[in-house]
């Protein structure tokens, strides 16, 4: 599983603001289109979510599986998988780097899907590849929409 699918792209808001979509949870079925449901079980001293249960259809890959968040400061999240019907681990990472002046941010997304089922390579890195183009896209149109304010 040592081969991730990752993918950058640039939003027109402050890290702040990206990261702000990003870890506002119960939210993501209105802004990604993989996901149906979503539920933070557990949060941390902060209030941020350490785990978090979705409900995902992407194509190839449907699943109902719970996820651990660890949040490296303010501009890096990761998860690993705790429990799948479908999967083996998942493995992925949001990091926000500003650009320029620092109302603009770069969000670079990582993942590594392993699914229980016999699956070609291939068709697992393309299941990853959607996943994340639709996740950036959403994220994109989401954050410069100003719907999370």
């Amino acid at each position: 599983m040592a081969e991730h699918t990752s993918s950058s792209i640039t939003i027109d808001a402050a890290p702040a603001d990206v990261m702000g979509v990003i870890s506002d949870f119960a939210r993501y079925p209105e802004w990604t289109g993989e996901v149906k449901e979503a539920e933070v079980l557990a949060t941390d001293a902060q209030g941020r979510a350490e785990q978090v249960r979705l409900v995902l259809d992407a194509g190839a890959i449907k699943d109902d599986h719970t996820l651990a968040y660890t949040w490296h400061g303010d501009n890096e999240v990761s998860w690993t998988l705790v429990k799948s019907q479908m999967l083996r681990a998942i493995d992925g990472s949001y990091s926000l780097a500003p650009v320029g002046g620092g109302d603009r941010t770069e969000v670079t997304y990582r993942l590594t899907v392993d699914v229980k089922i016999p699956m070609l390579g291939m068709i697992k890195r393309k299941a990853e590849k959607v996943i994340i183009d639709r996740a950036l896209a959403g994220l994109k149109k989401r954050v410069e929409s100003g719907a999370a304010a």
